[in-house]
């Protein structure tokens, strides 16, 4: 089997080609500048091919001869500033992936998509996959972009392809990794002061490699599924995190006063790599809250065996 990915060169997709490396031969889309750090210590051939989701012709050659595209290109950002940006990568970069696959006669797609494309409201606390979107201020910009370039993905599925969506929560990697779950463990530490006092919801970057593989063994098309092993407390998280590098874990919670004054975890933010615009209110707000997002779905059909948070953050700590 031929599988193209996109997004290859980052942090997820350089997982998803170790994992799926095991059901046929790579092809990695990437562009001209891309940086292939995270795949230099792989130990099987990638085949690669120059191009990017926003040019069709690059895609279309780039198709050829495939029978799987693993679609895990986007753009995380949740500052108002980069939101065409986000719309032009997450949701017409994924309706290009989506007419250069109908263009190009390949049936079959995996799409990387987000838990923030579940949507949230302020009425429910607990989000599974048969949650329908609905417009609230608790949805950013980046969710929505995500959310539209999951409607790509459907309408794709009712003109011919065979999809499947998978919905990460955050992906805990390693610790050396600049971006991404390792804004996380920099902000323990550093040894700040204050926590959010809503939940994170985590999964093992490596285990939801894994079930993504395992999804596609199970032919689950048509299907989305969220990828999540718990959700914890950012209080006891952070605690954990820091047992794990030996410092001081944050020890005071944040006030929602403390965030209509002052905004005092512009740190926790900017840590989290999350916003580029540290003033978010959104963020901040959100992360007050406690959620979860189900992972009952994947365990009725997988059962699958999650790598304990203790064994993660060991991991994370490995140069």
């Amino acid at each position: 089997m031929n599988i193209l990915i996109t997004g290859i060169t980052g942090y997820f997709g350089s997982h998803l080609a170790r994992e799926f490396s095991q059901l046929g031969k790579i092809y990695g889309l990437k562009r001209a500048s891309s940086n292939l750090g995270l795949l230099e210590d792989v130990d099987f051939p990638i085949v690669w091919q120059e191009g990017d989701i926003s040019d069709m012709d690059s895609l279309l050659d780039a198709m050829k001869g495939m029978d799987l595209v693993i679609h895990s290109a986007g753009m995380v950002s949740f500052s108002s500033k980069d939101e065409e940006e986000l719309y032009r990568i997450n949701a017409q970069g994924t309706a290009n992936v989506v007419n250069a696959m109908l263009c190009s006669g390949v049936k079959r797609l995996v799409h990387v998509s987000s838990v923030s494309a579940i949507g949230r409201s302020p009425e429910f606390k607990e989000y599974d996959e048969n949650f329908k979107w609905v417009d609230s201020p608790l949805n950013s910009g980046y969710a929505v972009s995500k959310y539209w370039g999951e409607l790509e993905v459907w309408r794709g599925e009712q003109e011919g392809l065979e999809t499947l969506v998978v919905n990460p929560s955050i992906l805990l990697g390693k610790a050396s990794y600049e971006k991404s779950s390792g804004f996380i463990y920099q902000y323990v530490i550093k040894e700040n002061m204050f926590f959010p006092k809503g939940n994170l919801n985590f999964i093992d970057i490596r285990d939801a490699a894994s079930i993504t593989r395992l999804l596609v063994e199970k032919n689950a098309w048509g299907e989305r599924f969220i990828l999540n092993k718990e959700s914890y407390p950012y209080q006891h998280f952070f605690a954990l995190v820091a047992k794990t590098f030996g410092v001081k874990a944050p020890k005071f919670p944040i006030s929602n006063r403390m965030l209509r004054i002052s905004l005092p975890i512009l740190g926790f933010f900017k840590m989290l790599g999350l916003s580029k615009s540290p003033l978010n209110r959104q963020l901040a707000n959100n992360a007050q809250v406690k959620i979860y997002y189900s992972n009952s779905k994947v365990q009725s059909l997988l059962d699958f065996k999650y790598r304990s948070l203790e064994e993660t953050l060991d991991w994370a700590k490995q140069p």
